[in-house]
């Protein structure tokens, strides 16, 4: 299964990439299949699997123009989302996440007493360095743009005085879970690590639901802070829990994708899967 997830998502990493140099016209069945040296079945057959609707359909959402059309049809208000209780540090993100942060004393000592396991792991967003708590996933990131050593560097990094181990059977319940279908899931416990701002800009990422999107001013304004976009934008660039901790869903007002600290490719991967899962 793990291989599957990696295969996977490198299929579609080529084919991101091959519809970004072809904008102009968008590429047939034939076309991607010829490119990715499967057979047109073949090929249709590993996208349904992966998110269950067709490659004509997924390359809809991979274009540029896709984060537009989410502000469009699916942008979420934050204030519309505490109004309906999906927001709040008792809120489930979709329905099986629970969460609780480190104190800002704790912070401070720069994760001094933490013991911290890790491990890699593959996902549909290419191989992923999961590390965790008792309490639970404190950090997520990704190697297909980065490399592994600057994932691995990154993540540390964050913590620099905290004990690391690798112990992927600590965590290995946890990540399939995380990357899991939410139907299916069982409950995926985070622990977050940050200064109170970053805390709470993490917390109104958790009210976006999955397959919709917000921007960097909506958080901001949610936060009561509404003239701290850009400092919304970098502590959402921190986010260390990402997928789970959905940054992915932050946009810029115009439609640009804005920033991702993983590389923009994982980031319109993640947007793309959770359309085509919604719709499915």
């Amino acid at each position: 299964m793990e291989h599957e997830l990696t295969y996977h998502y490198h299929v579609m990493r080529r084919a991101i990439d091959l519809i970004d140099e072809r904008t102009d016209k968008p590429l047939s069945l034939d076309g991607l299949a010829q490119a990715m040296n499967m057979s047109p079945a073949h090929f249709q057959r590993l996208f349904s699997q992966w998110v269950g609707v067709s490659p004509k359909r997924y390359q809809q959402y991979l274009t540029l123009d896709h984060a537009r059309s989410l502000l469009q049809e699916r942008f979420t208000t934050l204030a519309t989302a505490d109004a309906v209780g999906l927001s709040g540090s008792g809120r489930l993100h979709d329905l099986f996440v629970r969460w609780e942060a480190m104190s800002p004393g704790e912070f401070a000592r720069q994760g001094e007493g933490l013991r911290i396991g890790w491990g890699w792991f593959a996902s549909p967003f290419g191989p992923a360095l999961v590390m965790g708590t008792e309490k639970g996933i404190c950090g997520i990131g990704f190697e297909s743009d980065t490399g592994r050593d600057h994932a691995m560097a990154d993540l540390t990094g964050r913590w620099p005085k905290a004990q690391f181990r690798e112990d992927p059977e600590m965590l290995r319940s946890w990540v399939e879970s995380a990357f899991g279908s939410a139907k299916e899931a069982a409950e995926t416990p985070i622990y977050l690590i940050g200064a109170p701002f970053q805390i709470k800009v993490w917390e109104a990422l958790l009210a976006i639901p999955s397959g919709h999107v917000t921007t960097y001013s909506e958080i901001a304004g949610a936060i009561g802070n509404p003239k701290a976009v850009r400092a919304v934008g970098t502590a959402v660039g921190r986010n260390p829990v990402s997928w789970v901790i959905p940054c992915h869903r932050a946009l810029r007002k115009s439609g640009g994708l804005g920033g991702y600290h993983w590389g923009i490719p994982v980031k319109r991967a993640m947007l793309a899967y959770e359309s085509a899962v919604a719709e499915a």
